[in-house]
């Protein structure tokens, strides 16, 4: 009786889905721009490339792209749709750290949720450790801009499968020259690659201005551990007012970001 109550007492606060597909539809793009998609040089996109609600699309030659590009039409107006939900998912994650006036560079991070107030900088290396773990992510929800100076980098160690790494971009993000980046950036305004700066695993999402590129590959593949771009069904998200947690499906490695041991101790507890 004591587990029913607990129980219902625990699953009102939550909305749990079963496939956390974060991006929907926008999932297909390489790059997604609101105004505008500039390119200069021989860049790659591994995947679609679109923008919407503007019309404008230069430097497609001589850059590459192995998806499709969709200007102004219905797949990219969708896209963008979905980008602003998802963009709203993450930005109303419950944090795990706050980070706010520390620069990356240095850090090595596990999966969680990290806020920064204003903007975000990234010098040297990132290393984020997935510890094994299967169906995780690392968030940063950025306040203001991200931007990385040259020849920075981020490193994932120890992954499991279909980890992902989301940056929340409160305006623009800048990836400086030669910057080795890993993972997701949804930016609210613009996104700005500089000369060979290059996304593994990740995509680049302009809500309302520009994607500017030169010389830059990214691809949405080449993950870690992994080759999805999407979590895997195995994937739990809890839903709670004022933010959300995400956990594996797998109940024995039961963990919940932002409810800490609690859970798991209070199952011990029934066992013993």
């Amino acid at each position: 009786m004591k587990l029913l109550r607990m129980c219902c007492l625990v699953l009102p606060l939550f909305a749990l889905t079963a496939n956390a597909d974060i991006l929907g539809s926008a999932d297909a793009f390489g790059v997604l721009g609101a105004s505008a998609v500039t390119n200069t040089g021989p860049s790659v996109v591994f995947q679609d490339l679109g923008v919407w609600p503007g019309t404008s699309i230069t430097g497609f030659p001589p850059g590459i792209v192995h998806g499709t590009i969709h200007n102004d039409d219905a797949v990219a107006h969708q896209a963008q749709l979905d980008a602003l939900t998802g963009y709203n998912y993450l930005a109303g994650l419950a944090r795990t750290g706050t980070l706010t006036g520390q620069d990356l560079g240095g850090l090595t991070l596990d999966q969680g949720v990290y806020f920064f107030a204003s903007s975000a900088q990234l010098t040297g290396q990132l290393t984020l450790d997935f510890q094994g773990l299967s169906n995780m992510m690392v968030v940063f929800q950025i306040g203001s801009t991200l931007t990385t100076a040259s020849a920075s980098s981020v490193l994932i160690i120890n992954p499991g499968s279909n980890d992902q790494v989301y940056w929340q971009v409160g305006s623009s993000a800048t990836l400086g020259t030669t910057t080795d980046f890993y993972g997701n950036v949804i930016a609210d305004q613009s996104v700005t690659l500089d000369h060979r700066a290059n996304i593994t695993c990740g995509r680049a999402i302009a809500l309302n201005g520009a994607v500017t590129m030169d010389t830059n590959n990214i691809d949405t593949g080449n993950c870690a551990g992994g080759t999805g771009t999407t979590p895997e069904p195995g994937t739990i998200a809890l839903v709670a007012t004022g933010g959300a947690m995400a956990a594996g499906a797998n109940f024995s490695n039961f963990s919940f970001w932002g409810l800490g041991a609690s859970i798991p101790a209070f199952f011990r507890k029934r066992k013993r």
